[in-house]
């Protein structure tokens, strides 16, 4: 397996499963780990196993590898761009269906964070919840009263006159959804030591550095998983028959996914 483009690597994994899954046998060498960058061209791994395995299970673990890597890979531009030693990069859950375990897996391999994994971990109220309870307060009270008290409520906030009625609230974490980092810093004051803070909504890699110093304690970006390009990936598969090659593959991921 090739790396045709540069990025962090993601999927080791998959590719010591994957190909054993058809064949037991497979002899699997490692080229680099998880979390590690490769450049073009570099080698990733090296698996030996019978041809028909290994055909059949090249395309899936290829398709998942880049998925991965391409994750990690964004996630990593993210945490570089932003620069900032006391807020975390984080996903959310706009992951791929069945993948969301290996989606956020590969986020912490870029150097991210992960958010809620669904919708057991914590309760999270917007804007449409706020309005049909009536006010942040009530949809607290709401969520308290039929949930126990492991569970961790976060609002999201639009004005700072929600912000206020959050901390009321006793909320464990506030969202300000599509705010500007200056208002970011001119309202986080407010917040005290023992609620988390969130930023996310309109924040994109051209404008993320602006967010290093607002003082927040996490910026969640979808786009880590809804919509990242894949790292391209190629698998070259030989087969040998007395000596003499019997079969050679060149797989483009990129083109055939």
């Amino acid at each position: 397996m090739i790396a045709k483009d540069e990025g962090i690597f993601c999927g080791e994994q998959i590719i010591q499963t994957g190909f054993r899954l058809l064949d037991e046998s497979s002899q699997i060498t490692q080229k680099v780990k998880d979390g590690e960058k490769v450049v073009k061209g570099q080698e990733l791994a090296l698996i030996n196993g019978r041809v028909s395995a290994l055909l059949k299970a090249e395309r899936v673990v290829l398709n998942l590898v880049q998925r991965m890597s391409g994750i990690a890979t964004k996630t990593n531009e993210a945490v570089r761009v932003l620069n900032s030693s006391k807020t975390r990069i984080c996903d959310t859950r706009k992951t791929t269906p069945g993948l969301r375990m290996l989606e956020k897996y590969a986020v912490r391999c870029g150097g991210g964070f992960n958010h809620r994994y669904g919708l057991y971990d914590a309760v999270m109220i917007k804007d449409n919840h706020i309005s049909f309870a009536g006010s942040i307060s009530h949809a607290v009270d709401a969520v308290r009263s039929n949930l126990g008290h492991m569970v961790k409520v976060e609002v999201e906030i639009e004005t700072k006159d929600q912000l206020l009625e959050a901390i009321e609230a006793k909320v464990d974490c506030i969202m300000f959804d599509n705010r500007h980092p200056d208002q970011i810093k001119d309202w986080i004051n407010n917040v005290p030591a023992g609620i988390l803070t969130e930023a996310s909504g309109g924040i994109t890699l051209d404008n993320l550095d602006s967010y290093s110093d607002c003082g927040i304690d996490y910026i969640s970006l979808g786009f880590l998983t809804h919509s990242v390009k894949s790292l391209d990936v190629s698998a070259k598969v030989m087969a040998e028959t007395e000596g003499a090659v019997a079969y050679e593959y060149i797989g483009d991921a990129r083109s055939e996914i």
